[in-house]
């Protein structure tokens, strides 16, 4: 690879001059695909602020992690597209999932559950007792996943970030262990 990129260069070498950390090549791949990968974002989030916080992931992880993109797979344009809507659903889950914990928790919280029946109260109980015992029956891997899944409510594009685990395993942790669960639990709930 030649070491002056510029502006006419392919996608392939402004890649491979990436994989050497020439930050020059960052600079003209966003100049070429920074507006396309923000909109991608901006249409999946319908958020400024969160599409320019996609729009910078994206970059920043080819920058990173260079080995994620493969070049004989296809182009780095379409790559790069498939990365920004992954990154994007999982933001939009993400935002879910944080809305839902915290209608959880102004449930608990709200003086509406105070008046939950004794029986009702012993029902939920038993319930969580039931669940957390059957956690306790998966791996220590599946266990990871479902615990930061449910109890500290990432999305798996974060535990795979966090855990540095591919994202494909992470996702298939989590079928097998919801799979096992519900195996585990079939006759108990």
């Amino acid at each position: 690879m030649p070491p002056g990129v510029n502006e006419q260069s392919t996608d392939v070498e402004l890649f491979f001059a990436i994989e050497q950390k020439q930050l020059k090549a960052l600079n003209f791949l966003y100049n070429r695909y920074g507006k396309l990968v923000y909109t991608i974002a901006f249409r999946v989030i319908n958020n400024v602020e969160e599409a320019e916080d996609i729009t910078q992931e994206v970059f920043l992880k080819l920058w990173q992690k260079s080995s994620i993109y493969k070049p004989d797979r296809g182009s780095l344009s379409s790559f790069l597209v498939m990365l920004t809507r992954s990154r994007s659903i999982d933001r939009v889950r993400s935002r879910k999932s944080h809305h839902q914990r915290l209608q959880r928790w102004e449930a608990d919280h709200h003086p509406q559950s105070l008046h939950n029946s004794p029986l009702e109260r012993a029902t939920l109980k038993e319930r969580a007792r039931l669940v957390k015992e059957a956690i306790t029956q998966l791996s220590e891997a599946e266990r990871k996943v479902l615990e930061n899944a449910y109890y500290n409510g990432l999305s798996q594009s974060e535990i795979a970030q966090q855990t540095d685990v591919p994202l494909g395993t992470v996702k298939s942790r989590s079928r097998q262990a919801l799979k096992k669960l519900r195996a585990i639990l079939k006759h108990q709930l």
